[in-house]
């Protein structure tokens, strides 16, 4: 299955005109990350507290809202009305895994935290393939294992290169998160900061990337390698924007203008109206639907930010204690949101070329 034939059921509303303006969408706004890049080598790295701000700005812009159309697409994608049946089986979801996840941030923040960032590494490398099979047309990802590959390498360029880059920042939010729980439960974190294991992340790492790179070009035809070069130089330019950009910043940027709005973009493309905002051109149509389908569970994302803010142990009393309780309430969403994009992938038949 190539990224032509992805989407089954959603490529009945999806023209290839709303794929492609999705896909020019999600490229150029991919381009910032090049010019927070530049800006940094340019200028240096901003005070640290500026770096905060575009995870501030993603609880309301794309980072939060990103997920608070889980019980929509499902149905959507499967051309299926809601139904209450479908609302309950969602609703449920979240309740019982996000409940267990906050449970062990209280019990265990550490491995809490260890969760954290495989859930993550995975969810942001599954959202990578799709947009590489449904945005570039990456028919060098022709088998399970290729994708697989891919998924590990895209998840891990946000999760990894940063700790080889800056392994103060990135204990520095690993103390920070644990520490809102147990402040002095983070030591048990401090060998994963070690050079040795480092050094092991960045030979392992950087073996798998090359691997990926290498089997993806041997399967790419002469006159077909546009879809391996685009993924080669966001690769290859990921590498170098969280090798330069401080993890802060970063992660910020990176959550709203490449993660989030590429799954944004997805839940659009599964909805009929929005699909044809898209195809027409009228992208504020396409962003207002998404807008007012996500503002209902966006509230009820904040409540749960509430909810955590009011029980950790310790009072947040500084920026970084606010953002580290917000990413925990990131990571008690995301785990249910990966379940619900796992069967959206399943439905697009991702993991079944």
């Amino acid at each position: 299955m190539t990224g032509d034939t992805i989407g089954r059921r959603a490529d009945v509303r999806a023209s290839t005109e709303s794929r492609s303006r999705a896909a020019r969408l999600a490229l150029g706004f991919g381009s910032l990350l090049a010019v927070a890049a530049a800006a940094t080598i340019a200028f240096g790295s901003p005070p640290l507290v500026s770096q905060y701000v575009p995870l501030a700005l993603s609880v309301v812009v794309l980072g939060l809202p990103h997920g608070a159309v889980d019980h929509l697409v499902l149905p959507r994608v499967r051309g299926d009305p809601v139904t209450p049946r479908s609302l309950a089986f969602v609703g449920v979801l979240y309740l019982l895994l996000g409940s267990a996840y906050a449970l062990v941030w209280f019990l265990a923040p550490v491995a809490a935290f260890v969760l954290f960032i495989l859930v993550t590494l995975l969810h942001w490398g599954q959202g990578d393939v799709y947009a590489l099979l449904a945005f570039v047309g990456a028919d060098h990802l022709e088998t399970r294992a290729s994708r697989l590959l891919a998924l590990l390498v895209r998840g891990g360029l946000p999760m990894l290169v940063p700790l080889v880059a800056f392994p103060g920042q990135y204990a520095f939010v690993a103390e920070t998160l644990v520490g809102v729980f147990d402040p002095g439960a983070a030591t048990a974190l401090e060998p994963l900061f070690e050079p040795t294991v480092r050094a092991a992340v960045t030979i392992g790492f950087g073996s798998l990337i090359a691997l990926s790179l290498l089997l993806g070009s041997r399967r790419t035809s002469p006159g077909e390698r546009w879809p391996w070069l685009v993924d080669a130089a966001e690769t290859l330019g990921l590498v170098g924007y969280f090798a330069t950009v401080p993890p802060i910043l970063a992660i910020g940027l990176y959550f709203c203008f490449w993660h989030s709005l590429r799954h944004v973009l997805r839940t659009m493309l599964v909805d009929p109206v929005a699909s044809a905002a898209l195809e027409r051109g009228a992208i504020r149509t396409a962003v207002y639907r998404f807008a007012r389908d996500a503002a209902p569970l966006t509230l009820a994302a904040l409540a749960v930010l509430v909810g955590i803010w009011v029980s950790v142990p310790r009072t947040p009393a500084t920026v970084a204690d606010i953002i580290a309780v917000y990413l925990v309430g990131i990571a008690v969403l995301t785990l249910p949101h990966v379940v619900v994009v796992t069967l959206l992938d399943r439905e697009d038949g991702i993991w079944s070329p």
